[in-house]
């Protein structure tokens, strides 16, 4: 099973980046999956996920109307848009795919906003 996010960069406050997480080595249509984030010396946070059918999403309060997840199943693929970036959004941001748990996790996208 492989989770490969990219799609991270420098970018000033009040832009948009998108993420994208490429999954391979698992049934996609039956997996969740999810973003998170990692900022210095703090702990990893729950950013959104789109469950495994049906398209539904569900976002974090912090991200709510900036942030926007969906998932292309003909490209084993799902983007995190982002939009009006601020400088604590700053982090590494993380995919993960779940059955039940978050058992299988990317290696991480570094997301810098400058002010």
């Amino acid at each position: 099973v492989q989770l490969v996010e990219s799609g991270g960069g420098l970018v000033q406050a009040g832009a948009s980046l998108r993420l994208s997480c490429a999954v391979s080595g698992l049934t996609f249509s039956a997996y969740d999956i999810g973003w998170f984030r990692q900022a210095p010396g703090k702990e990893r946070e729950f950013v959104g996920r789109i469950i495994r059918s049906g398209g539904r999403t569900y976002y974090a309060d912090f991200v709510k109307g900036r942030f926007s997840i969906s998932r292309d199943s003909a490209q084993n693929t799902v983007y995190l848009q982002m939009t009006n970036l601020k400088p604590e959004d700053t982090a590494v941001y993380y995919c993960a795919a779940r059955p039940g748990s978050w058992d299988y996790w990317g290696q991480g996208t570094q997301v810098t906003v400058s002010s």
